[in-house]
């Protein structure tokens, strides 16, 4: 071996490994960056692969615990998508100051999410993606009385929902933009 031009067998090998992970990862992220524009076949793709991993559960009859645990994942990437990202009672008590000082506050702000779209599409297609995976081994097919976690999944899925509600009412906010409003008219 020669050891003198900074080459090994052994580590050479390693780096075309290497540069071989480095290629599809920047072959991946270039992939995930151009589907950011097209929002609603991302949102069409995840539905396509939840439908899948659902007739895996229903077909197999198995994987319970899996699916109970992607709803709850996938629950509070829900929730985390719908709250703001800065506390409302903060800037409520701060308007309610300027109110006081006599200030009028016709400043808009927009509202910003804790979990923004994109992270949460990726986050679930990942935990879909996983959980498929998941469905693959037996080992975690656990045996469950699956009606029991589907009444816990529900009524958890109601009173957190219920909770998130009341607090878009009192901080009069609403987390869901379908995007820009068009008017009938003439184009100037």
């Amino acid at each position: 071996m020669n050891f003198e031009d900074g080459y090994d067998a052994q580590s050479g090998s390693q780096n075309v490994v290497l540069e071989q992970l480095h290629n599809a990862k920047r072959m991946y992220q270039f992939y995930l960056d151009k589907s950011v524009p097209h929002s609603r076949e991302r949102w069409i793709a995840l539905g396509v692969l939840i439908i899948l991993f659902m007739l895996r559960i229903t077909f197999s009859q198995g994987w319970y615990v899996v699916c109970y645990a992607l709803g709850i994942y996938l629950l509070n990437q829900f929730l985390a998508f719908l709250t703001p990202k800065f506390d409302m009672s903060l800037q409520q008590d701060e308007e309610n100051k300027e109110l006081e000082a006599g200030e009028k506050s016709d400043e808009f702000r927009p509202f910003i999410r804790k979990l923004p779209e994109f992270k949460f599409w990726y986050n679930a297609v990942r935990a879909t993606f996983v959980s498929i995976c998941l469905t693959i081994f037996s080992v975690f097919d656990i045996p469950v009385f699956w009606p029991i976690l589907l009444m816990y999944f529900v009524i958890l899925f109601l009173l957190t929902m219920r909770r998130q509600i009341q607090h878009m009412m009192k901080y009069k906010y609403i987390p869901l933009d379908v995007g820009k409003r068009r008017y009938k008219g003439t184009a100037v």
